[in-house]
């Protein structure tokens, strides 16, 4: 048995996956206040969940900003660190099935990657400071909420009608055959006096997801291709699909969020330790 693990020591968490042969392991993740504690702690969950030991794994891919904090081996095991932007890329391809696509690691802030498996071209695109840690940051201070999976939870209970602006609030005129009357004008332009916690947790999920796509149809444009997809912790929150198929459809791209979203940068890391 010759096992390629995967770390991706993130801003908040680290996240490991393993392939037998091209086989997916069970992945992992933990809370990563310290680096090295997190990965230290989550490899032995790892080896221990999957029933597998340290001389059946070959080599250890590492990536993440954390990541840094790593040497050259883990318990002894050979250990190489891998370029997030490269694992971005070929963890989104993987796990979308696809040949090439905008790639939107969407974690404590979010990157943009072009990835073309064909020419193995991995780029990076620009990013911005919009994602989780925006999320929880203003969900702490204006809800007293500072978990993302609490900030999804009450927003499965909110109205965006109470927070945001929309194209129906200020005309009744068509602007543009792509822009419906539901579009949003002005993220928390029209709060209410009597809008809920859930109401304001689903505005700011609203408000960053709305970001973010935007900025992935942009990147996607310059490539002149549709193909966008998501990977990281928020992809597969209970509102992405609904708020992210509301812009693709309206924008004419193809936003996808494959199985296993979450695990796409550790996977893409991994991936590299095959040769893949």
């Amino acid at each position: 048995m010759s096992i390629i693990v995967g770390i991706d020591v993130g801003g908040s968490t680290t996240k490991i996956v393993g392939f037998d042969g091209q086989t997916l392991l069970d992945p992992i993740l933990v809370k990563a206040t310290d680096p090295i504690a997190s990965v230290y702690g989550g490899f032995g969950k790892f080896t221990s969940d999957n029933k597998i030991s340290l001389k059946d794994i070959s080599r250890v891919m590492v990536t993440g900003v954390g990541s840094a904090f790593i040497g050259d081996n883990i318990y002894g095991i050979e250990t190489v660190h891998i370029n997030e932007f490269t694992a971005n890329g070929k963890g989104g391809l993987y796990l979308s099935g696809i040949d090439e696509a905008v790639i939107v690691s969407m974690g404590t802030g979010t990157a943009y990657v072009y990835a073309n498996g064909n020419t193995k071209e991995y780029t990076h695109l620009g990013g911005t400071g919009v994602g989780g840690g925006t999320l929880t940051g203003l969900a702490d201070k204006l809800i007293g909420v500072h978990s993302v999976q609490n900030v999804a939870s009450l927003a499965l209970e909110g109205n965006l009608e109470n927070i945001d602006l929309r194209i129906s609030d200020i005309t009744d005129t068509a602007i543009s055959p792509s822009l419906q009357d539901n579009t949003t004008a002005s993220n928390f332009g029209k709060i209410s006096d009597l809008a809920s916690r859930e109401d304001i947790a689903l505005g700011l999920l609203n408000m960053v997801y709305e970001t973010i796509a935007m900025m992935a149809i942009f990147s996607a444009r310059t490539k002149n291709i549709r193909d966008i997809v998501l990977i990281g912790h928020l992809a597969v929150l209970p509102q992405s699909k609904e708020i992210f198929d509301k812009l693709k459809n309206m924008f004419n791209v193809n936003i996808i969020i494959p199985e296993n979203a979450a695990y796409g940068t550790v996977i893409g890391a991994a991936l590299e330790g095959l040769g893949n």
